[in-house]
């Protein structure tokens, strides 16, 4: 099974969809808590899946399940605790949530993560594709964009 995951900011939007085209994924996965931000630019979650099924012919698909919750976000956002406490508490949630056994495969096969951080670094879909890694046998993982 295979996984890729993107960030939008700092890509334009030709960059965005040629590697998702250039990936050759099935559906975009949309991890962000909050998918209808004016910030979102191209992004935004009604312009997204236009977009996505216009130039690329690919499927899109909010999935909440993947997204930290608004405590943990604000908490980090706002400097309340650092990326490692961060880390943590999402990944709690996941356990949580049971995200290996709640979430059908379907919905990510082929797919590709998508949040705003231009990295996969510091960014929680990171932490999603390393959690289903360790519960689901044969995962691929592909992270579009990737600098240096």
């Amino acid at each position: 099974m295979r996984i890729a995951t993107i960030g939008f900011t700092r890509k334009s939007a030709q960059q965005f969809f040629q590697l998702l085209r250039d990936a050759k994924v099935t559906r975009i996965v949309d991890v962000r808590l909050n998918n209808a931000s004016q910030l979102a630019g191209f992004a935004k979650r009604d312009d997204l899946a236009w977009f996505a099924k216009e130039l690329c012919g690919v499927e899109y698909v909010h999935e909440p399940l993947l997204a930290p919750t608004k405590e943990i976000l604000n908490d980090y956002r706002h400097n309340r605790i650092g990326w490692d406490e961060y880390e943590t508490r999402f990944m709690d949630l996941m356990k949580l949530r049971r995200i290996e056994s709640s979430l059908p495969r379907e919905t990510v096969e082929n797919g590709c993560l998508l949040c705003s951080e231009d990295q996969p670094h510091q960014c929680h879909r990171r932490l999603v594709t390393e959690y289903l890694k360790e519960h689901w046998d044969g995962l691929e993982i592909t992270h579009l964009g990737l600098k240096g």
